[in-house]
């Protein structure tokens, strides 16, 4: 009997997506990386790199919902193939611009942009497959091993970068990512999936609006979705002000590099501790208990975090942070996924992904200029301690908000009729 953490690897159609999702993961990180590092040695500007990360970010706030209105309608392993080849051609495109010496970082911006906007339309399509490849009390297990496997993409990922790119070149590092592509699409073509339930008629903007009134009318789902706009303002923005962390520890910026690459790593290899952990913990404590504990936890670790004097134990509080985060994140999209509607499981989903993709972006952009005024340890710990503050109000006043945070099924939620949703 394998351990809890790893249960969904007990079924042969997760374990070739897990497979396939490790092998693109790894190869999507190391673009990242050389996209990155292009463009800021082009220009030698900074502002590329932000702009890099905009072009490949923004797409899920904006085209998630299309995303998933799509995914409670369109054959879901075809269009997953279909995207992914897309992506792969995209990566082949840049390499082949690198190589040629014509990879201007308005043209990679350009690229990067439209491979954001097919991920962010393949997300929902992703995640929707999960309650379909495993049984529901696997669930837990198949999305936190999703969090750690891509997590470990972002431990193994930037490493491999940095060996290909020094002994080859931007181009091969490209290269490398388009063909990883491929593992998705080998994986997903092996995986059976049913069609998807939903047949209604009518167009994406009354999908979305129908999927919305549904995650409005289940209470897991939208008690889900408004604490992972919660957290995304309060604590996620610690991703983003990483680099900013490592800039007040260490002078030089070659020791930058290396303290900002040691904090990414860190807090890569707590999340992959913390998904490999939250099953069991789910399975002795109950989902709901575990969840509102990293509510309170998470927090209190982010502020210890923000006042730690040296790059070292900033590490160690880093990983402690990153475990702790992943189990938020992990177990509040669980949430999603038990409690939604069948027919609307990708469409809620999307919701759920248009949450955290939109208000994360604020939330770093907020804390970044309240840091630029007041200091770093300060804002990280008085934004953190304010979300220690809204659980403890939510569980006094609203103790039912909270109490929706598990994966207890509810009445089924009746179908809503497109035309109804478009009134």
């Amino acid at each position: 009997m394998p351990p809890s953490s790893l249960r969904a690897l007990r079924h042969r159609d997760y374990s070739l997506l897990f497979v396939g999702g490790l092998v693109s993961n790894v190869g999507t990180w190391m673009e990242t990386v050389a996209v990155g590092a292009l463009v800021v040695a082009a220009t030698d500007q900074a502002i590329w790199a932000a702009l890099v990360a905009v072009a490949a970010f923004l797409p899920i706030g904006v085209l998630s919902p299309v995303g998933g209105a799509l995914a409670d309608r369109v054959d879901r392993r075809r269009f997953i193939v279909a995207t992914n080849l897309l992506e792969g051609t995209l990566s082949a495109v840049l390499a082949v611009l690198a190589w040629t010496d014509r990879a201007r970082p308005g043209v990679v911006v350009a690229v990067v942009f439209v491979i954001g906007c097919s991920a962010a339309l393949r997300f929902p399509f992703q995640q929707s497959i999960l309650p379909d490849v495993v049984p529901r009390e696997d669930l837990l297990s198949a999305t936190s091993l999703s969090s750690a496997q891509y997590n470990l993409g972002r431990v193994l990922g930037p490493a491999l970068a940095g060996i290909v790119i020094a002994v080859g070149s931007y181009g091969l590092a490209f290269a490398v990512n388009a063909v990883s592509f491929l593992a998705v699409v080998v994986a997903v073509l092996f995986v059976q999936v049913p069609p998807p339930a939903n047949r209604e008629e009518g167009g994406i903007a009354a999908r979305i609006r129908a999927g919305a009134r549904a995650a409005r009318a289940e209470p897991g789902c939208r008690a889900a979705i408004v604490m992972i706009g919660i957290v995304g303002l309060l604590a996620s923005p610690f991703i983003a002000l990483v680099p900013a962390v490592a800039d007040r520890l260490v002078d030089g910026d070659g020791a930058l590099g290396a303290a900002t690459g040691a904090l990414t790593t860190a807090q890569g290899v707590g999340a992959v501790l913390g998904a490999l952990a939250i099953v069991p913990l789910a399975d002795r404590l109950g989902l709901r208990r575990v969840l509102v504990a990293d509510l309170v936890l998470c927090p209190l670790a982010l502020a210890v975090y923000g006042a730690m004097p040296g790059i070292v134990s900033a590490v160690v509080a880093l990983t402690v942070v990153g475990a702790l985060y992943i189990g938020l994140l992990s177990g509040l999209s669980t949430v999603v996924q038990l409690r939604a509607p069948e027919a609307f499981r990708g469409r809620v989903l999307s919701l759920y992904m248009v949450a955290l993709g939109v208000v994360y972006p604020v939330g770093a952009l907020l804390q970044g200029a309240v840091a630029d005024a007041v200091g770093l340890p300060a804002t990280t710990a008085g934004f953190a301690l304010t979300l220690v503050v809204v659980v403890a109000v939510l569980g006094r006043l609203r103790p039912a908000f909270l109490g929706a945070l598990d994966a207890e099924a509810v009445e089924p939620v009746e179908p809503v009729p497109v035309a109804a949703a478009g009134a």
